[in-house]
């Protein structure tokens, strides 16, 4: 019975988080939906019980997560999420409110496990920890999305460059080079030149969308190019050669990281050996030596 009524709470709790997540989509369907129904009366959506309560609700629970955690506001949540990729799903106050409502069923889902299984104190205890959990869940997913973005990026960012310079060495300007590589690659550094490309013909100068860019995805690699591709724009040098030579640093960088990672590997197996594989064998090896010498002293 209480694994079912927990089994229940934590559906409960997705499908209230899984409404957040689709809530800018959902809106924007919404939008259609309406504008459509401008020319047809009979098409015309009714307005969603749960959408009524978002838009109620959503700015009240988004000012309690604040109030819970002082260090998040909607400014640095919506930069995470830009940095995490999750811009299309969440909201900056979608994102807090969720929070609030994991942390709220955590409490729930702690607390009812804590009065079957124990007391009041208990109960408690188990509604502060799993109201923590649920609270801080979904930063922790953000930044392990965060931190794998990053990696690719590190990963596409010579292959990026390599098609900009090519693209620039047969005659497109950077502009032109921008949107050739968004039509023949895909992933979350071609999206970053993309807004960057975005920014470009909004009338943008080219050194503040590289900065913002840069600001943006902060790894060392893209810092160093847009830094030399800025020194370009303003000494005149060739972009094609800069691009390349970018190209070229960046990839000799990843070859060098990957060597360090292979470097640490053996240090990082010292602790698993030593709990899991040392003690195996020292059964296999020293068991029978001491069933042997049992049976002797039986004897």
């Amino acid at each position: 019975m209480l694994l079912i009524l927990a089994f229940v709470c934590l559906a409960a709790s997705f499908a209230l988080v899984g409404q957040l997540v689709t809530a800018p989509w959902r809106e924007r369907q919404e939008s259609l939906k309406r504008a459509r129904g401008y020319t047809d009366p009979e098409g015309a959506p009714a307005d969603p019980v749960f959408e009524r309560l978002q838009a109620r609700y959503g700015e009240t629970l988004a000012r309690v997560a604040m109030k819970l955690d002082p260090r998040q506001t909607e400014e640095r949540i919506g930069v995470k999420l830009v940095a995490a990729g999750m811009v299309r799903s969440f909201s900056p106050t979608g994102f807090l409110a969720a929070k609030v409502v994991l942390a709220a069923v955590g409490v729930a889902v702690g607390g009812l496990i804590g009065v079957l299984e124990g007391g009041t104190t208990q109960a408690l205890l188990l509604g502060l920890a799993f109201g923590a959990l649920g609270f801080f869940v979904l930063d922790v997913y953000m930044m392990s999305r965060i931190r794998a973005r990053r990696e690719e990026m590190r990963r596409d960012l010579p292959d990026s460059l390599d098609v900009l310079a090519v693209s620039v060495e047969a005659g497109l300007g950077f502009d032109g080079a921008l949107a050739k590589l968004s039509e023949h690659k895909r992933g979350p550094m071609v999206e970053q030149f993309e807004l960057v490309l975005n920014e470009l013909g909004i009338g943008e100068s080219r050194s503040s969308a590289l900065r913002r860019m840069s600001d943006r995805v902060d790894i060392p690699e893209l810092t160093s190019v847009v830094s030399a591709l800025i020194q370009s724009e303003q000494l005149g040098t060739p972009l094609g050669r800069i691009l390349r030579t970018q190209a070229v640093e960046s990839r000799t960088r990843r070859r060098i990281a990957a060597e360090e990672q292979a470097m640490k590997a053996p240090v990082k197996m010292i602790v698993p050996t030593g709990l899991f594989i040392f003690p195996a064998m020292f059964i296999v090896i020293i068991a029978p030596a001491m069933i042997s010498i049992l049976h002797a002293f039986g004897k």
